[in-house]
């Protein structure tokens, strides 16, 4: 496993980007800070009642699809099928059509919600003359589900991108087997997510008015990698950059962090609402002891990028789409002819 840390971080421009509504905290078990509720019908809801405020997040989503875009400017792909892993709102299928025109584009999503904002971001599907010029274009499939559990047959797709999705899976080391099934042969995943420094100065923060744990914790990008490996896939890359999204009050962080799930309950605590006048005072305060030479407060999210291969298995016999055996031309010889007895 190859593995690169970016230095860079944008801490001298101001990303002001207000993040959606969504329930009071995250879905995270309060008794385990890295698990989801078990019902999936929760996350499934949860996503349903962001998915109306969630094009306020297309900064952060278009700037990292960028990037992501980067790193595949260096990989020879023409895919026939791709998969967009957790396609929200769809800006990631847009991407991909545009890079990839004659490929099949499906995106699958948990939230039904979120799913129907992105098909209208298919072509094909706007009225009038511009749907009949891009008629012969490929539609997205849409569908909806877990991303551990993708309803689709085996070596599905060429591609499989995941934008900002796979942190908010409560088992990612089940998430890597199942991307693997559907991938065919020589198939490329793409990924990024949150890696553990995302929030730490909200962390710190909270450390100094309680012991308890009240942000999320999100894996480190060696363990992803080390997943990936054991999930079956092949020569991974992994390399990280840090963001710094700053904050004109303590408020206004805590208000978007809230918002997009980065809070947690811990196990035994009170609701939010009831811890009282003076916990919070003491939290703002620890906020805004961290202001910068700017006048604002910094929050940082670590970006971890990775991606693989699926090989093909050594001595695999090669197939054709009817499952016959195939033998390349240049691999067959004549006969020596047999001596005669």
């Amino acid at each position: 496993m190859f593995v690169r840390r970016l230095g860079q971080s944008l801490p001298a421009r101001r990303f002001l980007f207000s993040l959606l509504p969504c329930l009071p905290v995250s879905l995270h078990a309060a008794d385990s800070p890295d698990a989801f509720l078990p019902p999936a019908r929760l996350t499934r809801l949860a996503f349903d009642r962001r998915s109306r405020g969630f094009g306020q997040l297309d900064f952060l989503l278009g700037e990292i699809g960028r990037r992501m875009q980067e790193r595949m400017e260096v990989i020879r792909l023409a895919p026939q099928r791709a998969l967009d892993i957790g396609c929200g709102h769809g800006q990631g299928l847009a991407g991909l059509r545009a890079r990839f025109p004659d490929a099949q584009i499906a995106g699958l999503d948990i939230s039904g919600a979120m799913l129907a904002e992105a098909g209208q971001r298919d072509p094909q599907r706007r009225p009038g003359w511009i749907g009949r010029m891009l008629g012969k274009r490929p539609l997205f499939d849409l569908v909806q589900g877990d991303l551990a559990t993708l309803p689709f047959a085996p070596a599905s797709f060429d591609l499989l991108w995941s934008n900002l999705a796979l942190h908010w899976h409560p088992e990612p080391h089940r998430v890597f087997p199942e991307w693997h099934r559907v991938a065919r042969d020589e198939a490329l995943v793409l990924f990024s997510l949150f890696g553990p420094d995302t929030l730490k100065e909200l962390r710190a923060a909270f450390a100094e008015v309680d012991d308890a744990p009240h942000t999320l914790r999100f894996v480190d990008m060696h363990d992803i990698g080390d997943m990936l490996v054991h999930s079956g896939w092949s020569t991974p890359v992994m390399d990280m950059e840090t963001l710094t999204v700053t904050y004109e009050s303590p408020a206004a962080l805590l208000r978007e962090v809230q918002a997009f799930g980065g809070l947690r309950v811990p196990a035994g605590a009170p609701p939010q609402g009831l811890r009282g006048r003076g916990w919070y005072q003491a939290l703002t305060q620890a906020l805004e002891r961290r202001r910068n030479a700017d006048g604002v407060i910094p929050l940082s999210f670590e970006i971890v990028y990775g991606h693989a291969w699926k090989l093909a298995p050594r001595g695999a016999q090669a197939r054709d789409g009817e499952g016959r055996a195939v033998v390349p031309l240049d691999q067959i010889s004549r006969a020596k002819p047999r001596r005669a007895g």
